[in-house]
């Protein structure tokens, strides 16, 4: 990851779906870095309450992205560390200094950066680190899975909308209602598929819908995003059950149950000491 802090200024705010917010962001240096990968994610830090903007770590010239967390981001002290999550890159326009980003909006249990974008005004700043993207197909690749939850919406969105022309593309997107369904512009040619959660916990509709799918024959490279304990089960079935080779699964867990992303953090860093 580039340790390259932007300063994001709110340009537009408008509601894609009932409970995804697409956020413009004002912001020439980010643009200007250009697509690093259809996925690529930011780290995003949001003020504090009374804060116009973000209080951020120094940031040395080059350094180790963990040490950087432990050293830099953790060791500020509590009161005046910003809250900070992962998202994507949904769109970059350098020609005209502006990125969007989608944020999902959880009304009952919202962290900092739902709270943040459910209210989120034009003007108001926050400030980006990166961007770094995963998504990269092998050569001699017949075909695409793409699958994740509705927190990897984003990221497929972007990878659907950048397929070259005729590549075929199987897409899995688990959401918790069919209002929560997106329209994508792609010359690939994609079979889409919502898979609709209802009240099953997370992740568990996906997975039954793809130990299900007629998927087709050929060299497959799979995409796979979403909760953690799902991305593992997703991850084991392709290579256990469907022959996927290891090395053609690109898998990231975006975030685990019952976990924010700052406590998944600071175990990471426990574990690692």
């Amino acid at each position: 990851m580039g340790l390259n802090y932007h300063r994001g200024r709110v340009a537009a705010v408008r509601r894609v779906t009932p409970h995804m917010a697409r956020i413009t962001f004002a912001a020439p240096g980010l643009a200007a870095a250009g697509p690093v990968a259809p996925d690529a994610y930011l780290k995003v830090f949001f003020p504090r309450p009374g804060e116009t903007e973000p209080v951020l770590p120094p940031t040395p010239v080059a350094v180790e992205v963990a040490a950087w967390y432990r050293s830099g981001y953790l060791a500020m002290p509590d009161d005046v560390r910003p809250p900070m999550r992962t998202y994507t890159v949904r769109a970059a326009r350098p020609d005209a200094g502006e990125v969007d980003v989608d944020f999902a909006l959880h009304e009952d249990d919202g962290g900092p950066a739902s709270t943040w974008a459910a209210g989120a005004n034009v003007g108001d700043t926050v400030a980006f680190l990166g961007p770094h993207g995963l998504y990269e197909v092998p050569e001699g690749t017949g075909w695409q899975l793409l699958a994740g939850d509705q927190t990897a919406l984003p990221a497929i969105g972007a990878i659907v909308e950048s397929l070259p022309a005729s590549t075929r593309a199987v897409v899995y997107v688990e959401v918790p209602d069919r209002a929560e369904r997106q329209v994508f512009d792609t010359r690939g040619a994609v079979e889409l598929h919502w898979v609709i959660s209802g009240d099953r916990p997370r992740g568990e509709a996906l997975l039954d819908a793809i130990r299900v799918a007629d998927l087709p024959g050929g060299a497959p490279y799979a995409w796979v995003s979403g909760e953690a304990g799902m991305v593992k089960r997703l991850r084991r079935h392709l290579v256990h059950d469907r022959g996927f080779d290891k090395r053609a699964i690109c898998f990231t867990g975006y975030w685990r149950q019952g976990m924010s992303e700052e406590a998944v953090g600071r175990a990471n860093v426990a574990a690692s000491s």
